[in-house]
């Protein structure tokens, strides 16, 4: 599969992968930014990209950041009809300021088929064997 990308800033970084069998291509800032703690914002890429019709481009954590630094992305749907810049959202779920400088990875994204269900209103639904049991429902 090909996917077009257009640099918006010729010191955008092409999105790439680290190794040959990841599932996700690296996202990196265009910019420098500061994330207070408890704090959200917008990081930008610098690029543009043509997702291919049917498929869908998702976007994840580096765990790096997430799981050492508590900055999570605020997740993203990147349709295959979307041709603007490509931008990730971000908090910061640490007590500590956190910045991203330009050319640091922010996050990855994996490009994935796209379903499409027919929506169809019912008076009821099957029965299942969880039912309506929410959060905790399986035990530890």
């Amino acid at each position: 599969m090909e996917l077009k990308v257009s640099k918006l800033n010729q010191e955008a970084v092409l999105p790439n992968y680290s190794y040959e069998d990841d599932a996700g291509f690296d996202l990196y800032s265009i910019e420098d930014v500061v994330l207070e703690p408890f704090k959200r914002l917008q990081v930008k890429t610098g690029i543009a990209m043509q997702i291919p019709a049917g498929y869908v481009g998702l976007i994840w954590d580096k765990s790096r950041i997430a799981q050492k630094l508590g900055i999570k992305n605020l997740g993203g749907v990147i349709d295959s009809g979307y041709r603007g810049e490509i931008m990730v959202g971000v908090v910061n779920l640490s007590d500590e300021t956190y910045s991203f400088n330009k050319g640091d990875k922010v996050a990855q994204m994996i490009i994935q088929k796209k379903e499409t269900c027919d929506i169809v209103e019912v008076d009821k639904l099957d029965e299942a064997e969880r039912g309506d049991k929410g959060f905790g429902s399986s035990g530890k």
